[in-house]
């Protein structure tokens, strides 16, 4: 397991598992950072691949920077990819995965195969509305947010006290731990102070950027294995996003996973791990095939 450092440009801090074997990368979603895919990765290399884990910028131990947009995230990712020499398959969650999509539209040199998960190459309105269904919720994403950013760091006596100010915005236990992992402390002691990982003022600048699928290039397709893996509850990935996808991506295979909403890899690992072993299997035979709906 090895850390990359970070010098000259801008670079995203990486992780890799696994010291051989074809390359897989992951890419995270909002307020994400590599480590989250840490235990799928172990598993992917004990199969015997290398897999590399990203931060993208804003994020994790990534730098900071002044815009948060997709096509700057799919540039920077793109040159990491790059520095290995040979095509990958590249991993993305929600928006690591547009970034995935933005990338794969634009650098198809540097992709062997695609895992989207439970995004798709749409716009995403800010209050809902994505189905029929009136109960449907807004997104909550700026009202994390906001939460995160009215806890006071500089008098936080702990851990426990960010999450029972995060309870009322963030009622599910789970996503509060995910958000609470980018909350860090700085050495010990009374000059030991909090911090977030996450750089909140421009996320919360810029949210509207993440919601969008900018235009590809003209006439762009990626026409390498893809494979799209979506929660059955979750609103993310609809029937009516299908012939965008097809139009993007050809050869895609998509799979549903049941009990599952937007964090299915979370909610649902060991059968998110096996959908995406057999995806693998088949890319690195050559077949590239996987599994329909389930």
């Amino acid at each position: 397991m090895s850390d990359r450092a970070m010098s000259g440009a801008i670079r995203l801090a990486a992780r890799t598992i696994g010291d051989a074997g074809p390359r897989v990368v992951f890419v995270h979603g909002l307020f994400g950072q590599g480590r989250n895919w840490t235990t799928i990765a172990r598993r992917l290399a004990e199969d015997g691949r290398r897999v590399t884990l990203l931060d993208l910028p804003n994020h994790g131990h990534s730098p900071w920077t002044d815009r948060v947009d997709y096509l700057h995230m799919a540039e920077l990712v793109a040159a990491e990819l790059t520095d290995f020499g040979e095509p990958v398959t590249l991993v993305g969650h929600s928006m690591g995965g547009k970034v995935a999509m933005q990338l794969a539209l634009r650098h198809l040199d540097v992709l062997r195969a695609l895992v989207v998960v439970d995004v798709a190459p749409t716009d995403y309105p800010e209050t809902g509305g994505r189905t029929d269904d009136p109960d449907e919720e807004a997104s909550p994403f700026a009202a994390f947010i906001a939460a995160m950013q009215r806890i006071d760091l500089t008098g936080l006596t702990g851990r426990e006290e960010a999450d029972a100010a995060l309870r009322t915005a963030v009622p599910s236990d789970m996503v509060r731990a995910f958000l609470l992992q980018s909350l860090v402390r700085d050495g010990v002691g009374p000059d030991g102070g909090w911090r977030w990982r996450l750089n909140l003022d421009t996320l919360a600048r810029d949210l509207g950027e993440l919601r969008r699928f900018p235009d590809p290039p003209a006439g762009a397709t990626f026409d390498g294995p893809v494979l799209w893996i979506a929660g059955a509850s979750s609103t993310y990935v609809l029937d009516r996003d299908r012939a965008r996808m097809d139009e993007l991506f050809p050869a895609t295979r998509l799979v549903r996973i049941k009990h599952a909403g937007h964090w299915v890899h979370s909610e649902q690992p060991e059968v998110f791990l096996e959908t995406l072993r057999r995806f693998l299997d088949g890319v690195e035979r050559g077949s590239g095939r996987a599994e329909a709906d389930r």
